[in-house]
């Protein structure tokens, strides 16, 4: 499991689940807060130890599946370990990454943060367990890229973006100044939790009003969020997911963004993967 930012409300929140099987054959813990171990790590020193293994992985033919003997001279052992860094007299806790090729072996080890204590660790799954919550209305935006480009357009506008979510499945977007409102919409998108008949004499209406009468009704949400922010949260559109849903949480708390993965080859949701993050709100906004 992955969390960023999880304590802080002041950027974006991510969490990231792999099922234990999806990741290790062989895997062993132990400890005495329950099995669990928490620290931190730096990301970019993290990142280039995985390519530095996947390259040497690749390079000499692994991945194979163990069950037909593939992967048995080529394999990744991580471990946590505490050595006695050059210059110093002091064990300091890695996350080392042993690389096993056919004929040699390559050691990263990446430095951490000590681990946490029971009472930092009771913290951290007391917000993970309140980052679970979902949204009362999710609505699925089918092309992540096309947002993407979207969110580029209006951030060269303004640096607060108003998002709007019905229970019709609409989900609009409006950034405005002293000098100028621009805003696009998706329509009919897909709903998951709460949803609504959208009224046939709305139909007609601008997005605006279309959006401020279903907040009247109780029928819809708006809050208003850092450009910035939003444009890293889409960001996660490089984890290739299939899907990905947008949703705004009781009392306007947050904005959720919550990302799917399929079965490869199938349409069926891959249960050993899940991706979602959520924004602070800058203000209750209205439209």
């Amino acid at each position: 499991m992955f969390l960023h930012n999880l304590l802080a409300g002041d950027g974006v929140q991510c969490v990231a689940q792999f099922g234990r099987d999806l990741l290790f054959r062989d895997y062993r813990i132990s400890s005495q807060n329950d099995d669990r171990i928490a620290f931190s790590i730096d990301l970019a020193l993290f990142h280039r130890a995985l390519r530095s293994a996947l390259s040497i992985l690749q390079s000499q033919g692994g991945g194979g599946d163990p069950a037909d003997g593939g992967g048995s001279q080529l394999q990744i052992q991580i471990k946590l370990l505490k050595k006695i860094p050059a210059g110093s007299q002091q064990p300091t806790p890695f996350l080392s990454f042993e690389t096993k090729g056919y004929k040699s072996a390559v050691i990263h080890d990446v430095p951490i943060s000590k681990p946490l204590s029971r009472a930092d660790v009771t913290e951290l799954q007391t917000a993970l367990d309140m980052a679970q919550e979902l949204p009362q209305t999710l609505v699925q935006v089918p092309d992540l890229p096309q947002l993407q480009n979207l969110v580029d357009r209006l951030k060269n506008v303004g640096d607060i973006l108003s998002i709007s979510i019905t229970q019709y499945g609409d989900l609009h977007l409006q950034v405005s100044t002293g000098l100028v409102t621009v805003g696009s919409e998706f329509r009919r998108l897909r709903v998951l939790g709460g949803r609504a008949d959208a009224p046939p004499g709305d139909q007609n209406l601008s997005a605006p009003s279309r959006t401020r009468l279903a907040m009247e009704r109780g029928e819809a949400q708006s809050v208003q969020v850092s450009m910035k922010h939003l444009a890293k949260s889409i960001q996660c559109h490089l984890t290739k997911p299939d899907c990905a849903f947008y949703g705004i949480a009781p009392q306007g708390a947050c904005l959720t963004v919550i990302f799917q993965f399929f079965i490869p080859g199938t349409r069926q949701m891959d249960k050993s993967i899940s991706l979602h993050c959520r924004l602070p709100v800058l203000d209750t906004g209205s439209v």
